[in-house]
């Protein structure tokens, strides 16, 4: 076990981190524009972004010039925690890892931590204050937030080198990095294996005011026990990015696990990742964004699972989605993607092959605003309603997609290719065809809802029927 204290020796001249700094958009109040809709998609007033604000660029490992980047830890795990304690003691440096090496962890890192939930408590605790009557989250407990690796204070870049750390398999439970106020991690070709946390964030938990930018790092086999909280892998709360990495069979196991591979709550940017094998009690089976903001792009989400959302998860959120997979996966609501009192916006998306026990086998929203454009929604299946997509009390508009060769399978099942309640949808320049239901409608089912088709859409070849089924008629769609 090792334990930490301070450094009196005084900083040594170091190479510092550059350090990037990008802009983005703004996720505020968020109304849901359907008929007859109370439900309002919340997002949190924070910058929503393609990029970290405040990450560190670290300098990638090698040499540039003849000076050599990055001070070099030994292949060990002692070696690798006191490279962490030095450079939190000079506020922040560049480590480049032992190449191929696996640093195995068989304790939590002992030190005080003062930690009295940052900038985003004091927030909550200004706005209980105000509002006596709200009710107040359980205290957190110290216990359950143990990391095997000192906590990141400062910029601090870990270049991997292909390494590994893992957690030995008879350990106590602990992640490896938490990232603290102001801290700044960037993590880069590295593999995480076998964290776990009693609270969020199995591998890596990022708190409100810090960031991180984690880049080609394969996180696996990592699980958070939160009872409420989740983030199998990964947690964020604060600024975070996301690209190149692979997340595989991590899980978010509390009792409302939210997040298998990631829980997002603060300001996401993931980019050309896949999620696999991961699982959530709750929501959001690969990915889970609450109350938060994220942007997805060039992203894949395959055979992951959860009660609502099995590849990812919308839930009082903004959320973007471009040019991504979603296949494969298995919920019990929307069994590709969920979303529900937020706003979600899915553009050159493929949702294929993915199934619902219950309503929306692609894609399910209740109480959201969902455009889907340039899309592609088939081979999907639901045993509920809505083999395609799901609408519950929302604003669907599908633009120049295509819904296509999706079922739903159970006796009371109706809408094979879309299903919308309550709500309002409307089609533009789409295709709905192929689709079949037990029940009519096959194609698009509209109970109690508005419907808009332009000239353009084709609703046809469905079974059984095309609209015909709908509690009033569907103009431009026959029979």
């Amino acid at each position: 076990m090792s334990t930490y204290h301070d450094s009196q020796r005084p900083p040594r001249g170091r190479r510092r981190p550059r350090r990037l700094l990008a802009g983005g958009l703004v996720a505020s109040g968020l109304v849901v524009g359907a008929a007859g809709l109370a439900g309002t998609a919340a997002a949190h007033e924070r910058p929503y972004g393609s990029e970290n604000a405040s990450v560190t660029q670290g300098d990638s490992a090698g040499e540039v010039g003849g000076e050599s980047l990055g001070t070099p830890v030994p292949c060990g795990s002692a070696q690798l925690v006191a490279a962490l304690v030095r450079v939190n003691a000079e506020g922040g440096g560049v480590l480049r890892l032992a190449p191929r090496c696996t640093y195995t962890l068989t304790d939590a890192f002992q030190q005080p931590d003062l930690y009295d939930g940052g900038i985003r408590d004091a927030r909550e605790a200004a706005d209980a204050a105000e509002n006596p009557g709200a009710a107040e989250k359980p205290p957190r407990n110290p216990a359950d937030d143990k990391a095997g690796l000192p906590v990141i204070y400062h910029p601090v870049t870990i270049e991997g080198e292909q390494a590994t750390i893992e957690r030995a398999q008879d350990a106590e439970v602990f992640r490896f990095f938490t990232v603290r106020d102001a801290g700044e991690l960037t993590l880069r070709n590295v593999r995480l294996v076998g964290g776990h946390s009693d609270a969020e964030g199995g591998a890596v938990h990022v708190v409100h005011g810090a960031s991180a930018l984690i880049e080609q790092v394969t996180a696996m086999n990592n699980t958070s026990s939160s009872a409420e909280g989740g983030g199998g892998a990964l947690f964020n709360d604060g600024n975070m990015v996301v690209r190149d990495s692979t997340l595989i069979n991590n899980h978010a196991l509390g009792a409302a696990g939210k997040g298998g591979g990631l829980l997002n709550n603060g300001v996401l940017a993931l980019h050309s990742s896949t999620f696999t094998g991961n699982s959530a009690t709750a929501y959001g089976g690969g990915l889970g964004n609450y109350q938060a903001a994220a942007e997805v792009h060039t992203s894949t989400f395959e055979q992951n699972s959860a009660a609502q959302g099995g590849g990812l998860a919308s839930f009082s959120a903004r959320t973007r989605v471009s040019d991504s997979t979603v296949v494969g996966n298995q919920a019990g609501t929307g069994g590709g993607i969920a979303n529900s009192d937020a706003l979600i916006f899915l553009r050159g998306m493929e949702i294929r092959d993915n199934l619902a026990t219950g309503n929306g086998g692609g894609l399910s929203t209740s109480q959201g605003l969902v455009p889907l454009d340039d899309s592609v929604v088939a081979g999907n299946t639901a045993h509920g309603s809505g083999g395609g997509i799901h609408a519950a009390k929302s604003n669907l508009l599908v633009r120049g997609s295509t819904v296509q060769g999706n079922r739903a399978v159970e006796a009371k099942s109706t809408g094979g290719g879309i299903a919308v309640s309550m709500g309002r949808v409307a089609l533009y320049r789409s295709q709905v065809t192929g689709n079949q239901s037990t029940l009519p409608a096959g194609g698009l089912l509209v109970d109690k809802a508005q419907a808009t088709l332009d000239s353009q859409t084709v609703v046809g070849e469905n079974q059984q029927t095309n609209c015909l089924g709908s509690t009033g008629p569907v103009l431009n769609c026959f029979r």
